[in-house]
């Protein structure tokens, strides 16, 4: 079998799988497991660390190590193994794992949750619903609440759960996927700006940060892209893009909601609570018309457009790195 076809199969036919079937609850899956280790790990070193900011930090850096080693070479020794055995075991495996490393299906189903609430007009079924995939608390969330939080989601994640994933799949495989995926899931388990994250963890937080920065605006791009094949307004996508994408404590989560903003004419962020206190931030995009539930579907179109095109473009890259070596 071509050398480059075999490099590319995996990530080709585990988007399509995920695609297809998405995240079934029922189903195990790593990057679960990858959650529970962190809560596991995060226990043991905060028991053998003082309650000092530098014994915080230095036990959130040592667990953050210790997770990352066991996310790549786990998967890693997995497919030494199979690929070992027979070529085809090793590209079954491979692309199950590439597969379970997306997360563009379950981020439609879950928003999408979200809307058939709304269009039920059960705004507290809704808000339990978007509850389940915000952090911000949802409990007096308005109507509107509702949908900008499931929008920014949406567009936020298009960039952690799909482009960022496949490019460093498209990198290094599967076990830099995961690798990832165990930094993304840290910064979202222990990444927090509070009394019990602020030092534990800082260091997952600026790690993901830094894995971020050049995906997160690749994915901006992208989905400017999307936005002219999907029907929207491309032109804004970009001027948004260049003048609101820095409108976030984070530097990168700004960047697809940006172009999420411009691309539907509304206005996302502005203040939000967590854990019962109220964060001041800007807003992003203009208020051009009410944002309304049917922008939870084109904030989907979008994700699925900037999927398709992140997939095309890592493929291509692939190609071009194995050709010319």
């Amino acid at each position: 079998m071509n050398s480059i076809v075999i490099a590319v199969l995996p990530l080709f036919l585990g988007f399509f799988l995920d695609l297809i079937i998405g995240d079934p609850h029922n189903w195990p899956h790593p990057i679960r497991l990858i959650g529970i280790a962190i809560e596991k790990f995060e226990l043991f070193f905060r028991y053998f660390s003082s309650k000092t900011k530098g014994s915080e930090f230095a036990a959130g850096v040592i667990m953050a190590i210790c997770i990352l080693t066991i996310s790549f070479l786990v998967p890693a020794i997995i497919l030494w193994a199979a690929y070992k055995i027979h070529l085809i075991l090793g590209l079954v495996i491979e692309t199950i794992m590439c597969y379970q490393i997306l997360a563009v299906k379950a981020l439609k189903t879950e928003s999408m949750k979200v809307y058939t609430e709304l269009e039920k007009n059960d705004v507290e079924g809704a808000r339990k619903k978007v509850s389940m995939i915000v952090g911000r608390d949802t409990e007096s969330l308005t109507e509107e609440g509702i949908i900008k939080a499931t929008v920014e989601t949406v567009a936020e994640n298009t960039s952690d759960g799909t482009v960022a994933p496949m490019i460093f799949m498209a990198i290094g495989g599967a076990p830099l996927g995961f690798l990832y995926k165990a930094v993304n899931t840290m910064d979202s388990m222990i990444g927090y700006k509070n009394d019990k994250y602020l030092y534990f963890g800082r260091f997952a937080a600026k790690l993901d940060d830094v894995l971020n920065f050049i995906p997160a605006r690749l994915s901006g791009i992208f989905m400017i892209i999307a936005s002219l094949f999907c029907g929207l307004d491309f032109k804004n996508a970009a001027k948004i893009f260049k003048r609101d994408r820095l409108n976030h404590a984070s530097p990168n989560s700004a960047q697809t909601e940006a172009v999420c903003a411009g691309a539907l004419n509304v206005q996302l962020a502005g203040n939000a609570y967590y854990f019962g206190k109220l964060y001041e931030k800007k807003t992003i995009g203009d208020n051009a018309r009410p944002i309304e539930k049917r922008d939870i579907i084109l904030s989907n179109r979008l994700l699925y457009g900037t999927a398709w095109i992140t997939l095309i473009v890592c493929m291509l890259g692939m190609v071009m790195v194995r050709w010319l070596i």
